[in-house]
C-alpha cells in the first residue's frame, strides 16, 4: 500500500523492531487484504479509463493520475443467494482524496457534478457526520470538531454516548486524545481535515444525490484497533501521541513533504500512519474498514437499484477497496464486519480483570488531563 511507506508524521516511527504483530480475535468470517502484488492500476486501469473517456472524457485527467476509478458492474462479485433482491449499482466511482489538500476539493466537485450519482458514499460515520457540516471560520471549537475523530453527529453527549456503547470507556478516551491531535497537525499545517467531505456534501446538495455514511462507525473500529496492541504498543502509542500533542515542534515544519504527499497520491492519512508503525493496527484501521467501505458502495441499502455511486475515501483506501469490490464471493454480511461490542470478551479471571482495570483507568485519566490542558490553551473551556 502506497501510502505505508513513508511517514510525514515524526512522533511515529516505522515498524517499531520491538513490536511483533498481535493475533485480533477474528471474525466469524475470512477478511482477506489483498495480495502482495495487487495493484488497482494495473488491475482495472485500462478497463476504467476506457469507460470514463466514453462516458465523461472530461475527467480523464483525474484517471490518468490514479485519483478517479470506474468500476462497472461486471467486474463485481456475485451477489449472494441470501441477497437475491437485491439490486446493485450499475458503476461505482472511486475519488481518492488527501484529507488536506486543495486539490481534493476540486476532484471531488468535478466528479459529482459531472456523473451526477444518485448516492455520494463518504468515509464517514455516523459519529462523524458533523465533519461535513463543520464552517471554515477556524474557531478553536470547530478545529476540533473538524477531523477524523471528532465527537460529533448527536450532539456532544449524545456522542459520548454513543462512544462508550459501542466501543467502551478505552475507546473514547483514545478518540479524544487522537481529536485532539488531529487538530493539533491541522492547526500547524493550516489545513483543516475533510475539506472533501464538506465539498461532497454541497456538490450532492446541488446535483440531487443522496449522501450515505459509508465507513464503519470509528467506536468500533478503535475498540478493535485497541484490543489489537499489546501493553507494550499500548503504553508506547499514547506517551507518542501525548509527547506529539504537548510538544513545542510543528507540524508546519513538514508542510512541504505533506502537501507533496497529497499531491502524488500518498497522501496523509493519520489511520495509515498508525498502521505503519504498529503492524497490529493494520487489520482493524485498514483491511476491516476497506472491506466496510467496499459493501457500503455496493451492498447497502441506500445504494439498492441505483445507477451511478460515487464513493470519497482517502487514497489510502483504493487498493484495498476496489480488491474488495471485485474480488467478494458474498460471504460476508456487514454484522459480521462490526465485531463483538465492548465488554463481550468473556472473563479472564477476578486478578486480570482487575489489573486491565485499573491500567485503562490510568489511560483515560492521563487523557481526560491532556484533553483538558489542550482545551484550555484553545480557550474552548475556561
Amino acid at each position: 500500500m502506497e501510502a505505508l511507506t513513508s511517514t510525514p508524521i515524526p512522533i511515529f516511527k516505522p515498524y517499531p523492531l520491538f513490536f511483533s504483530p498481535r493475533s485480533l480475535k477474528p471474525f466469524k468470517v475470512s477478511i482477506n487484504p489483498p495480495p502482495p502484488g495487487f495493484d488497482f492500476r494495473s488491475e482495472i486501469s485500462d478497463d476504467s479509463r476506457a469507460a470514463i473517456a466514453q462516458s465523461h472524457p472530461e475527467l480523464l485527467d483525474l484517471a490518468d493520475d490514479g485519483t478517479l476509478v470506474l468500476l462497472e458492474k461486471r467486474r463485481f462479485g456475485p451477489v449472494p443467494a441470501w441477497r437475491a433482491e437485491f439490486v446493485e449499482p450499475e458503476a461505482i466511482w472511486l475519488v481518492g482524496t488527501s484529507h488536506i489538500s486543495p486539490k481534493s476539493v476540486q476532484d471531488v466537485q468535478r466528479v459529482v457534478r459531472a456523473v451526477k450519482p444518485d448516492n455520494v458514499v463518504v468515509e464517514l460515520c455516523r459519529s462523524r457526520a458533523g465533519i461535513m457540516y463543520t464552517s471554515d471560520a477556524g474557531e478553536p471549537d470547530q478545529k476540533l470538531k473538524s477531523n477524523m475523530f471528532s465527537l460529533s453527529g448527536d450532539g456532544f453527549l449524545g456522542a459520548v454516548g454513543r462512544s462508550i456503547n459501542l466501543g467502551g470507556q478505552t475507546a473514547l478516551a483514545l478518540r479524544l486524545l487522537l481529536a485532539v491531535f488531529s487538530s493539533k497537525i491541522s492547526s500547524d499545517v493550516n489545513r483543516p481535515f475533510g475539506d472533501e467531505f464538506r465539498a461532497a456534501r454541497k456538490a450532492s446538495e446541488e446535483v440531487s444525490a443522496q449522501i450515505v455514511l459509508g465507513d464503519r462507525p470509528i467506536e468500533i473500529t478503535l475498540e478493535r484497533a485497541w484490543n489489537a496492541l499489546t501493553c507494550t504498543e499500548k503504553l508506547s502509542l499514547v506517551s507518542s501521541v501525548v509527547r506529539g500533542i504537548t510538544s513545542e515542534s510543528n507540524f508546519s515544519q513538514n508542510n512541504d513533504e505533506l502537501q507533496e504527499s497529497g499531491e502524488n497520491g500518498s497522501s496523509l492519512q493519520l489511520y495509515e500512519q498508525l498502521g505503519f508503525s504498529y503492524p497490529s493496527l493494520l487489520q482493524p484501521l485498514i483491511h476491516e474498514r476497506d472491506t466496510y467501505l467496499a459493501w457500503s458502495l455496493k451492498r447497502s441499502k441506500a445504494v439498492n437499484k441505483s445507477k451511478r455511486v460515487v464513493g470519497v475515501i482517502g487514497r489510502g483506501h483504493m487498493n484495498g477497496v476496489v480488491y474488495a469490490i471485485i474480488s467478494d464471493q458474498g460471504n460476508l454480511r456487514f454484522r459480521d464486519l462490526a465485531g463483538k461490542k465492548a465488554g463481550d470478551q468473556g472473563s479472564n479471571g477476578f486478578v486480570s480483570g482487575l489489573v486491565q482495570s485499573l491500567v485503562r483507568d490510568t489511560v483515560i485519566g492521563v487523557v481526560l488531563w491532556v484533553v483538558y490542558e489542550q482545551l484550555k490553551q484553545l480557550h474552548v473551556v475556561p
